[in-house]
């Protein structure tokens, strides 16, 4: 690994065709970003198939690299961008969100100063299709999230993480001994966050870090995400993970 690749954070953002529009102000977000002397970002495109539709949304920059494969889902393209990183920190981002300023330097000043630190997450403002945004008034309070807290409160409120996946800042070393998102249709990234959270502590900032766009063609929009037979087997999937990375003997990751 070069020196510039350890001081590297890998950006990944999976996107297919209805939400490739959007790259553009993910990509003026990413711009915004200042990071400490000798750090630089790497955003990794990956698209959830292979069509002709994404690459011209894709900006000219050598910081932007754009990979396209087989269709899997959104946890399986950004699994798949793994491949392409190189540096000691992942951060997600959602092709239609935008980061907000000062997002990346914040996730790596707090995991940087704590090797105790698995993760990081923020609070998220939802983006209207009319510009405007929408805050969330039960967040939790800024400070470290110990290992556990996140799957109790998911029992305890419908499968509801207190925090939001979408803002996940990751040690790429945790990421990949976890194997990357949940091979499932949906949820991939909460399975995820439930995973980071059995075997390591977090941190969650009360600083908004994420603009969580809200529009007709998302995922989480559509009829098949709220299907109560799928859901509930994806989710019955994600306790049985949680469940048995607590139990098994093996588990050193902590």
């Amino acid at each position: 690994m070069t020196a510039v690749a350890d001081r590297r954070i890998d950006v990944i953002t999976a996107v297919h065709a209805p939400s490739a529009l959007f790259l553009a102000d993910a990509y003026k977000s990413l711009c915004t970003q200042e990071l400490p002397d000798g750090w630089e970002w790497h955003w990794i495109i990956q698209e959830d198939g292979a069509s002709d539709a994404v690459r011209p949304h894709v900006p000219d920059d050598p910081r932007v690299t754009f990979h396209q494969g087989r269709p899997g889902g959104p946890g399986v393209a950004r699994t798949m961008a793994l491949a392409y990183t190189s540096g000691p920190y992942v951060k997600v981002l959602d092709a239609d969100d935008q980061l907000t300023p000062g997002a990346l330097a914040r996730d790596l000043t707090l995991l940087e100063g704590d090797a105790t630190l698995g993760w990081a997450t923020s609070r998220v403002l939802d983006l209207l299709p009319d510009g405007s945004t929408a805050g969330f008034d039960q967040d939790p309070e800024d400070g470290p999230i110990e290992r556990g807290a996140v799957v109790e409160h998911w029992k305890a409120h419908d499968y509801r993480a207190q925090v939001h996946p979408a803002t996940l800042f990751i040690r790429r070393d945790l990421l990949l001994a976890l194997g990357g998102w949940m091979a499932l249709p949906a949820s991939e990234d909460t399975g995820l966050l439930l995973a980071l959270n059995t075997v390591s502590r977090g941190y969650f900032t009360r600083e908004y870090g994420l603009l969580y766009r809200k529009w007709e063609g998302q995922a989480t929009a559509q009829a098949s995400h709220t299907d109560a037979a799928e859901r509930e087997a994806r989710m019955a999937v994600v306790q049985g993970r949680v469940q048995a990375m607590s139990d098994c003997v093996w588990n050193t990751l902590g």
